[in-house]
């Protein structure tokens, strides 16, 4: 099998990676990042050399021409490349409707001229916005808050249209928030985030009361869920997959109070209730244990080893 991930170089695909180059039944793996949101430094953390199994190729995923003719020649494509971080992009909407979207157009675009056989696109609970629910599965209606879940959920509609087009096997993997360490690890979410500003001995400010729900999935789980969805396909029939599980269910408020706990630290931790939390969403995973595929950790682990980590990179 040859595999494309587009945005191999971030956070979930610094840890894919070393998945994907250890499987018995992949032979090539083709990296393609544009390094706006990277780094190479990531891969290189990540023990990865470049060999006979591993190309790169610099590249945007805005250019159809780059991903034409990254896609030449492969089997299956991973797509991760995406603007990122969901509240950021209210201020940056265009630009991220242009990579979130006018990107995936062109992926599958490729994909369906190159005969791929299997396109597994990165997609986001977040776009379940603040559903009343707190049992939300694959059935409940979106209601996306900001312009990175917008994008994403219009986009898992042009991957069923490509599927209908061309005939590839397609799945989107609506992913819990990532937390835990990997070499592109990204401090702009909330566990990460709160476990640096613990170790760092300043408060954790919390957005509103701490009331509202994230499901979360540490970033090795959420790599090998890419894996499997793109090394199974046929263990992955449906369109959209919520990708977490249910224990990793929790408010943000309870998400401080484990920073606090883990870590054993006399921790401030602000409310700022006159500030807008952003979505809320309790998410279900019925679905996603069809498929064979069972994450690994908790958060409490996750707060562990990413407290451990930052202690001796310091």
């Amino acid at each position: 099998m040859h595999i494309l991930v587009t945005g191999g170089c971030g956070y979930i695909g610094s840890a894919l990676l070393p998945i994907l180059r250890d499987a018995d039944d992949v032979e090539h793996v083709t990296v393609l990042d544009d390094f706006s949101m990277s780094s190479p430094r990531n891969l290189l953390e990540s023990g990865l050399g470049w060999d006979e199994t591993l190309s790169f190729r610099r590249g945007d995923v805005t250019e159809y021409g780059d991903i034409e003719s990254a896609v030449r020649g492969c089997d299956t494509i991973i797509h991760l490349a995406a603007i990122t971080g969901a509240a950021s992009t209210h201020d940056r909407r265009e630009e991220t409707f242009r990579v979130n979207y006018g990107g995936t157009e062109n992926v599958l675009r490729a994909a369906g001229k190159f005969d791929v056989e299997n396109v597994v696109f990165a997609s986001s609970c977040n776009l379940y916005g603040r559903a009343a629910t707190e049992d939300i599965d694959e059935e409940t209606e979106p209601d996306p808050l900001n312009p990175y879940a917008e994008s994403k959920y219009e986009a898992e509609s042009l991957l069923a249209d490509s599927q209908a087009e061309y005939g590839f096997d397609g799945t989107a993997l609506r992913m819990s928030t990532n937390y835990g360490y990997a070499p592109g690890v990204r401090f702009n979410l909330v566990v990460n985030h709160f476990v640096f500003r613990a170790l760092t001995d300043r408060p954790l400010t919390v957005y509103g009361d701490g009331s509202n729900w994230r499901p979360f999935i540490h970033v090795q789980d959420a790599a090998r869920a890419y894996a499997h969805a793109a090394l199974h396909p046929a263990q992955w029939p449906e369109h959209v997959y919520n990708v977490g599980h249910s224990d990793g269910n929790y408010r943000v408020s309870e998400i401080a109070e484990a920073v606090q706990s883990e870590l054993n630290r006399d921790l401030d931790i602000t409310y700022l209730e006159d500030k807008h939390p952003g979505p809320s969403y309790h998410v279900n995973f019925d679905r996603l244990d069809a498929t064979g595929f069972t994450p690994e950790y908790t958060v409490r682990e996750g707060i562990r080893d990413l407290a451990t980590k930052f202690q001796q990179e310091s």
